[in-house]
């Protein structure tokens, strides 16, 4: 085994990856709890999704804990998610679970990228693609996270979907740019509140869905798109918003779009 084979072996294979990624049927921005329970919801349906995280990990505001006390909470509603992907909780009463943020995070990303999804690391989406007549979002632009940190002037390459999801979290990233550059649209970004945990958790899982033709959002950037409370490290609406906002797109795409075109 040479040095220069190792480089060989990785150069084929992440183009091969990064080929494969030039267009999707749902991309996700955002690797957080929202977007990676998004993610196993429409892979194991079998489309092809795409998250993009601009860190090198997951997990989104998970890890932390409460305050950086290694547990976090889940209520009720939500215990049905924690089945799906298999996380272990103990009653923490008052109707609410308390769960281990490390197997959250492994578990969420795990059952993801079992089903199906690509978990592309380090990526930074720098703008999005649209298209008129009819007026939509159409993918993204993008660059390694280390040109952006750099403040290098680097061209973004492409990745077109059939469904694109801000699940950026609190700054609403996506939506941020969609606002800012595609006026046509219509969208303004009202910003997050101050806390009201049991409000914030009922408004967030209700309201994620589509905001626009092509563009949906999810988990706290809903928050902070529709201008709802915050609520902290409680995650049962983080999980509920990820898996309506997957049934939301997984319908559309069925209603508009011929059997056999999914990517």
């Amino acid at each position: 085994m040479r040095e220069a084979e190792i480089t060989r072996a990785i150069v084929r294979a992440a183009l091969k990856d990064l080929d494969e990624l030039a267009e999707v049927d749902v991309l996700i921005v955002g690797a957080g709890p929202s977007g990676l329970t998004a993610a196993y919801y429409l892979a194991r349906e079998g489309l092809k999704v795409a998250v993009f995280e601009r860190r090198f990990s997951f997990g989104g505001g998970i890890g932390p804990g409460g305050n950086m006390l290694p547990r976090v909470v889940v209520q009720e509603e939500a215990l049905g998610v924690l089945s799906d992907f298999g996380v272990r909780r103990v009653e923490g009463g008052s109707g609410l679970y308390v769960v281990d943020p490390a197997e959250l995070i492994a578990k969420l990303a795990f059952r993801a990228i079992e089903a199906g999804a690509r978990v592309l690391l380090g990526a930074h989406v720098s703008d999005v693609i649209y298209r008129k007549e009819p007026l939509r979002i159409t993918g993204v632009m993008w660059v390694w996270s280390p040109i952006e940190l750099s403040q290098s002037h680097v061209d973004p390459i492409y990745t077109e979907s059939k469904a694109l999801v801000d699940a950026t979290g609190h700054g609403a990233e996506v939506l941020s740019i969609v606002a800012r550059k595609v006026p046509e649209l219509g969208l303004s970004v009202r910003g997050e509140r101050s806390a009201y945990a049991e409000l914030s958790e009922k408004l967030v899982s209700e309201r994620s869905g589509r905001v626009a033709p092509g563009l949906y959002v999810t988990g706290m950037a809903t928050a902070a798109y529709y201008g709802f409370p915050r609520m902290g490290p409680i995650f049962g609406g983080m999980l509920l918003s990820g898996k309506k906002v997957a049934e939301e797109v997984l319908r559309d795409l069925r209603a508009t779009l011929p059997q056999g075109q999914l990517a």
